[in-house]
């Protein structure tokens, strides 16, 4: 939180107007022939102190991501979409992450992919994010390597990508003695790469994915992860791939566990469900002198 308004504060905008979201759903960041933006430097630090607060915060992970790509030639309206960003900590400035206690350990995570997402290069973004029980552990956005040919094989990439991740986790839990009490998940809303993912045969068609369909395959058939099929609306992952309309963007933020210090209903339920589990443990130990 200090952090967060120290940022507000040096960039001289603690009393700017606040706004709902981070990037406006209509903006597509790309290399145009708008008015450049003087002030490079100033560009730089402050698109590094925003990504160096995605460690914190995965309610701005896209877009310094997407600004990261113009810190040589920034124009005017990559410096308004940063500072869009600023406004929208004035709104939250208080938000965190937050790890409630549970003692059942699950593991899931949230695989999805945009098509062609950048007007550039026509290359796709990956997206994706993993929970410990309810707990966002891990997320990310990035821009694919290679061009993909159909939205089917960029979410296929996008599939193989977050693979990889859940196998480290998984490595990483293993080397903790941690260990989880179901099989872990992968949820994907794409049919076309869950059909590419069960379907033994390799059809000429999704020959260039062989690589990625043996990697995600092998996993599958070691028992590593189940693949489960996930509607658009409840793509968590979708949040990391593209800029999200104001209701769209409250529903999928709802999800990842975020709370706000400074609310007071948020603060007052936890508050609250603390003081009932104070309350069940006297009543449960004033049961237990009774008995005894």
């Amino acid at each position: 939180m200090k952090y967060c308004l120290d940022l507000l504060h040096d960039s001289g905008h603690i009393g700017s107007k606040p706004i709902s979201t981070p990037s406006d759903p209509s903006m597509k960041f790309h290399h145009d022939t708008s008015k450049p933006y003087d002030d490079i430097p100033a560009y730089r630090r402050l698109v590094g102190r925003l990504l160096y607060l995605n460690n914190t915060r995965p309610d701005i992970t896209f877009t310094p991501q997407q600004l990261s790509q113009f810190l040589f030639n920034p124009t005017v309206a990559h410096h308004n979409a940063a500072l869009r960003v600023l406004r929208y900590l004035k709104s939250c400035y208080g938000k965190g992450l937050f790890f409630p206690r549970n003692s059942s350990l699950t593991l899931q995570g949230f695989s999805d992919a945009d098509w062609a997402g950048c007007l550039d290069t026509r290359k796709s973004v990956t997206g994706q994010c993993f929970f410990l029980v309810h707990s966002l552990i891990s997320w990310r956005t990035k821009k694919q390597t290679t061009v993909s040919r159909s939205s089917s094989e960029a979410e296929y990439r996008a599939l193989g990508s977050a693979t990889c991740e859940l196998q480290w986790i998984i490595y990483l839990l293993h080397d903790l003695h941690i260990t989880c009490s179901k099989l872990p998940a992968l949820y994907c809303d794409n049919q076309s790469a869950l059909h590419i993912a069960a379907n033994p045969i390799f059809h000429e068609r999704t020959k260039h994915l062989e690589i990625d369909c043996h990697l995600v395959r092998e996993k599958l058939q070691a028992g590593v992860m189940k693949l489960l099929p996930v509607s658009s609306q409840d793509q968590i992952a979708d949040f990391f791939t593209k800029p999200l309309l104001p209701k769209t963007f409250s529903l999928l933020l709802s999800k990842l566990g975020l709370i706000d210090i400074y609310q007071p209903p948020a603060c007052g339920g936890l508050l609250h469900h603390i003081e009932e589990e104070d309350n069940s443990s006297k009543d449960k130990s004033l049961l237990a002198a009774q008995v005894t």
